[in-house]
């Protein structure tokens, strides 16, 4: 099982996005600020910035913990086209048009905190 740890502002939000839009499991959800989702190998842990649990938590130096930036897991799918029409029909914000690369097709979409999530159709 791989572990990705994401910041979110709001971890209702973030556990309708992932679970009714993208297939994740709701494996644990102890309290507001926290969740951990799976899907396959992956475990989404879910975290409010300022909460209780460690990943949340601010560094000594004052820095805080937010959501967004580059770094993303990729989910691959089949169909990449009918799957960002479904996505866009539902209102999920998507951060650029398909890219049509050599080793497949990719899109960015964001979750409702902002954290980019990328979906890839392997090329045939």
């Amino acid at each position: 099982m791989i572990s990705v740890r994401y910041i979110v502002n709001d971890v209702d939000a973030a556990i309708a996005f992932y679970r009714d839009l993208l297939g994740f499991r709701v494996d644990l959800h102890p309290a507001p600020v926290f969740a951990m989702l799976s899907r396959g190998e992956l475990r989404l842990l879910l975290a409010a910035p300022g909460g209780q649990g460690g990943g949340s938590q601010s560094m000594p130096d004052g820095r805080s913990p937010e959501p967004g930036g580059w770094n993303r897991f990729q989910i691959e799918v089949s169909g990449l086209a009918g799957e960002v029409e479904r996505l866009r029909e539902a209102g999920v914000r998507l951060g650029n048009d398909t890219v049509h690369g050599i080793g497949g097709d990719q899109i960015l979409l964001e979750d409702p905190a902002g954290n980019p999530v990328e979906l890839f159709e392997p090329g045939s």
